[in-house]
């Protein structure tokens, strides 16, 4: 893995929310917030969570300290979860694009959520940042299908046919 093939993910990764969001963006403000299912419950808290473990897991490896979880309660509209993480984003591009491919096989020392210690190089724990979010955005599609909203493909082959034709 190289500093590239992060960077590459993270674009495809920025790529499919905002294509998400769009949908999103469709949502009654009672929709946004309504429990639905899954482990977070509503398409706001999957959406914080998501946003909130990408922010952490880049403060762990040296980026901007995101110090407590996001609460989605501090989140009450699309605006204020997209303006936030419009600010991730220009962390994370920022964070990677000092980062030297050496630097990825740093160890990074650090304590989950069970309180165990535990260690990773620095770029299986930005990969596990971006493919979290892939997993966390295939909760929102179902949850918008719960809600009668079509989300559209987001598939990395679709972002890739769409990068190779421009």
């Amino acid at each position: 893995m190289t500093v590239k093939d992060l960077e590459e993910l993270y674009d495809y990764s920025y790529w499919a929310n905002r294509k998400l969001f769009g949908v999103i963006s469709q949502l009654t403000p009672e929709e946004f917030t309504r429990q639905v299912a899954g482990s977070s419950s509503s398409i706001r808290n999957t959406l914080v969570h998501s946003m909130s473990a990408e922010w952490g897991w880049l403060s762990r490896c040296g980026g901007p300290d995101r110090s407590a979880r996001l609460d989605p309660a501090d989140f009450p509209s699309l605006q204020t979860v997209t303006d936030t993480w419009s600010n991730v984003e220009m962390m994370v591009r920022d964070f990677l694009s000092r980062l030297s491919n050496e630097k990825l096989d740093r160890t990074i020392n650090f304590t989950n959520e069970r309180g165990e210690a535990r260690s990773l190089p620095l770029g299986s724990i930005m990969r596990h940042a971006a493919n979290h979010t892939v997993h966390h955005r295939g909760q929102i599609s179902l949850l918008l299908r719960m809600l009668g909203y079509t989300p559209g493909n987001v598939d990395i082959l679709i972002y890739y046919a769409l990068k190779s034709s421009s």
